[in-house]
């Protein structure tokens, strides 16, 4: 698919000075105001401002034609479009309703800032099975309006409580049925109902029971619910916001039944007391029977059996549309409405099929959309009157969506899937406009419930037993802005002395370096899914980018793109790294074993990969790679530390590149994790789940003869906020540190001379690393102290996706990206010199810029390291030769452009 070069509207051009001279246009000789004719304005317009083309203006005087009708200009004439005026009154409230427009939109799109997930621990060792929001209520989690706390229940009936403020535990009770043994009592479900202070909990046993939470006995049981068909599976409460004696509680169970009681009076009485009830008796056993049959004057009932026999994953009552909505896995009904007429009637049913069923679905009142979770990697959005299609399909996930929600003040919606990745889209424009996985606990099957509590923008997702809090920054203002959307990747092209950045919604944008000035826009790269990673080859003339959709394109600077690779072989996958090597390019991140295409495949646009001679040598997901010339490429994937299951680590693998063949394979001393583990953990065999998988991967330039004396020459980092420095020639482990005490996954780069490491964390925040003495001699015990801290920069609000390194002139500079939709330029160490898209521009090549600081001048010492290299002082002329014979030649005597063949002929065109 081509791009198109991005062209912003006219009125979002003009300055102030120019719609003053818009103004004079609409005032007569004597100072009355006039209107104009199209052919008056264009004329006019185009030749009083100066800027813009005559097609532009006749755009403007459609689009207030338009706002002023209310009606599409389809429907006329060009003899009506010629006939109508324009005034300064009407172009003005034009462009103040376009602001109005577009500054809610900015808004809802605002990508949030979230915080490091926070780990609490319920006391209950099985899976959560509801987290709710209700004023004193939570895995299933939910918030207590009345006492502003959250409450939590887990399968074995154990509910805890937890302060609205700082998520401390308050208490814990565990929920009794004398209807079976307690070990035989299992919960599927909990709601909320506020508007009687109870919480309703249905069992394995059949059941349903209503706890009373005002009473003094702490959760005592007042209801019981018994004779029900099939094994309640969820629930979902709604009551009338001005009437809230009417209610409804909505059943989904294991027979494919959805039934619904309906509450007349639900804050007099639930229920009636049955006549056989004792005045002893604490608990009013209500039979289903009895409420179908209409006993109970207060309520009466619905029921349907549109699904079929399949269990309903799903129930939720729609208070402003009448219907309960419910979900099954079964492709024929996969959705069912249910719409309540009067009382005595039937439900009346639509059913909405999907291509493999659905395990989750939420509803938007105010834009009256329902969203859908589906088995076969999509989000739908349905309009739930129109059964034939969804009105919107949101792609980009790489398994089974378990859950989504709304955020209904953003228009923005949640959604996390089998594989541990959490999106949040744009409702409006149906793009994901952010992407975070790696934070979240690595195991393989598990249990989760999600709940976003919108007043306190917090996030709960329970993993089995484990509950996760995520809580979104309030934002202080509205910082400067690269992208549209969270960017994922960035690049220094030396041969175009340009930057290049990709974001989350398919954009490749380039900067001019030297005053950060945006020179192109491509968009739709891949479409709507998002670009995960970025690679340039040797000639600086090829752009690999890497989408969501499993191809990797190769493009040239005039967005046209040249080959197509089918890396996830027609499947949506998630790629992490690529590698372009001398005769093949590495692609990976989604499986187990490396995925190559061949240089000789390139004689076609459609390119299939190769088989990796070596197989699969892995445990887990190749992640990252990291190759040193001629021949020694080493590979990383997560690997379990047993017998601690929930504890991983990385497995590192060394390969021939030539031969394709696995070498050895090391990783760090499980003995001495595991007992980091138990020193960790004082004790307590509960150690909450952990991953420190290696997510980037460097050999240290200049360290070829350091490996075999014992130093390190390869260094890691990753989940944890760890840094490690290796030694492949031996295949151990030299330094490891702590670079972030706060719990997160980490980036870091190396600079090209070995001099720095610059790690980054999900906070924004950058360090420099002084490295070039570090870990050079060999030592009998793994060192755990840091090397020196040269300065730290904080040039982004939220997590930081990509960093890259280069020299400009003498001098090193940074470059880094953020899911906060920014791109920053800094020198080393410390010195920020401004954020790509910022409205002043810099100068690098000014006499004395420094990106904010004094010029400095005299000799190089630790003290006034900031941003100037020692390694290149007095010899940038020997880097430069060196970087140069780098991009010549991999190893020996071998060329490592793709084909210089195939590509001689358009370096001129891209020139």
């Amino acid at each position: 698919m081509e791009t198109s070069m991005e062209v912003g509207l006219l009125e979002s051009r003009l300055s102030l000075e120019d719609y003053k001279k818009l103004q004079t246009l609409f005032m007569g000789d004597s100072g009355a105001a006039v209107s104009l004719s199209r052919a008056e304005f264009i004329e006019k317009a185009w030749s009083a401002v100066g800027q813009g083309s005559m097609e532009e203006y006749g755009l403007l005087f459609d689009s207030v034609v338009v706002t002023q009708d209310q009606r599409s200009l389809l429907l006329d004439s060009a003899d009506e479009q010629e006939e109508r005026r324009v005034d300064w009154e009407g172009l003005t409230s034009f462009l103040l309703l376009n602001l109005s427009e577009n500054e809610a939109n900015q808004r809802a799109a605002t990508v949030p800032r979230w915080s490091p997930p926070q780990t609490l621990t319920p006391p209950h060792r099985d899976p959560v099975h509801q987290v709710m929001r209700y004023a004193d209520t939570g895995e299933k989690v939910v918030y207590l309006h009345s006492s502003c706390r959250y409450i939590s229940v887990s399968k074995g009936a154990m509910l805890a409580i937890w302060a609205g403020e700082d998520l401390a535990p308050i208490q814990t009770h565990r929920l009794h049925n004398d209807s079976v043994r307690p070990k035989d009592l299992w919960v599927t479900a909990m709601v909320a109902l506020h508007n009687v202070h109870k919480i309703a909990v249905s069992f394995t046993s059949k059941e349903v029971c209503f706890y009373d939470l005002l009473s003094k006995q702490p959760f005592s049981c007042q209801y019981k619910l018994q004779g029900l068909k099939y094994t309640p599976l969820c629930l979902d409460y709604w009551f009338h916001p001005t009437h809230p004696d009417q209610a409804v509680l909505a059943i989904g169970d294991t027979g494919g039944q959805v039934s619904a009681i309906c509450f007349k009076s639900a804050q007099i009485s639930l229920f009636e007391r049955p006549s056989s009830a004792s005045e002893t008796e604490s608990v009013d056993v209500i039979k289903w029977r009895e409420l179908v049959e209409g006993h109970h004057r207060c309520c009466y009932t619905l029921t349907h059996e549109a699904h079929g026999p399949i269990w309903v994953r799903r129930v939720h009552f729609l208070g402003s549309l009448e219907a309960i909505v419910s979900s099954s896995t079964r492709p024929q009904s996969s959705m069912v409405i249910g719409w309540r007429e009067r009382e005595g009637m039937p439900l009346r049913v639509t059913v909405f099929q999907t291509a493999k069923g659905i395990n989750d679905l939420d509803h938007h009142p105010g834009m009256n959309l329902i969203a859908t979770a589906g088995i076969d990697r999509k989000v739908l959005l349905w309009n739930p009157y129109v059964i034939s299609k969804p009105v919107g399909v949101l792609r980009g996930h790489m398994n089974s969506v378990i859950t989504v929600q709304f955020i209904v003040g953003k228009k923005q919606l949640i959604s996390f899937s089998k594989d541990k990745v959490l999106r949040l889209w744009d409702v409006a424009s149906q793009l994901c406009i952010q992407r975070i996985t790696g934070i979240f606990p690595k195991t393989q099957e598990c249990h989760t419930v999600m709940f976003f509590h919108e007043e306190r923008l917090r996030l709960f997702l329970s993993f089995n037993s484990l509950l996760l809090v995520m809580e979104v920054k309030r934002e202080d203002g509205k910082g400067v802005t690269s992208h549209e959307n969270a960017v994922t990747c960035v690049l220094f092209n030396s041969l175009f002395r340009q930057v290049v950045s990709s974001d989350s919604g398919s954009s490749v944008i380039c900067w001019l370096v030297d005053t950060g000035q945006k020179v192109k826009h491509f968009r739709h790269c891949h479409g709507d899914c998002e670009i995960t990673t970025m690679a340039l080859d040797g000639t600086q003339t090829r752009l690999f980018t890497a989408g969501t959709d499993g191809i990797v394109k190769i493009w040239d600077f005039n967005g046209h793109c040249h080959h197509r690779l089918n890396a996830g072989r027609d499947q949506a996958v998630g790629i992490s790294q690529i590698l372009v090597l001398k005769r093949t390019v590495l692609v990976m991140g989604w499986e187990r074993m490396l995925t190559v295409f061949r240089l000789h495949s390139f004689s076609q646009f459609f390119v299939q990969s190769s088989e990796w001679k070596g197989g699969v040598q892995h445990c887990d997901d190749v992640l990252c790679a990291a190759f040193l010339p001629p021949q020694t490429l080493i590979t990383e994937s997560c690997l379990p530390v047993l017998p601690v299951p929930t504890l991983y680590d990385g497995e590192l693998t060394v390969w021939n590149n030539t031969t394709e063949n696995a070498l050895r394979k090391f990783r760090t001393d499980p003995e001495r994790k595991r007992s980091k583990v138990q020193t960790g953990s004082n004790g307590d065999s509960k150690e909450p789940e952990s991953c420190e998988a290696i997510t980037r991967l460097f050999f240290l330039p200049g360290r070829e003869g350091v490996a075999t004396a014992g130093g390190a020459d390869l260094v890691s980092c990753g989940g944890s906020g760890l840094v490690r420095f290796w030694n492949t020639f031996r295949s151990s482990l030299v330094a490891e540190f702590t670079a972030y005490k706060d719990p997160g996954s980490i980036v870091m780069t190396v600079s090209a001379c070995g001099q720095f490491l610059i790690t980054a964390d999900v906070e924004g925040t950058l360090k420099t690393w002084a490295i070039l003495e570090y870990c050079l001699e060999p030592n009998d015990r793994v060192t755990n102290e840091a090397p020196e801290l040269l300065g730290i920069l904080h040039p982004h609000r939220d997590c930081v996706t990509h960093l890259e390194t280069f020299l400009h002139g003498d001098r090193l500079l940074l470059l880094s990206a953020s899911s906060d939709c920014s791109v920053a330029l800094s020198y080393l160490p410390e010195i920020m010199v401004g954020v790509f898209g910022q409205e002043e521009h810099w100068c690098l090549h000014a006499p004395g810029f420094t990106g904010g600081g004094e010029p400095r001048e005299g000799p190089v010492t630790p003290q006034n390291l900031k941003g100037k290299d020692p390694d290149l002082e007095g010899q940038s002329t020997k880097v430069t030769e060196e970087r140069e014979a780098a991009v010549k030649t991999e190893d020996t005597g071998e060329d490592i452009s793709l084909e210089r063949e195939e590509l001689r002929s358009s370096v001129e065109g891209c020139l």
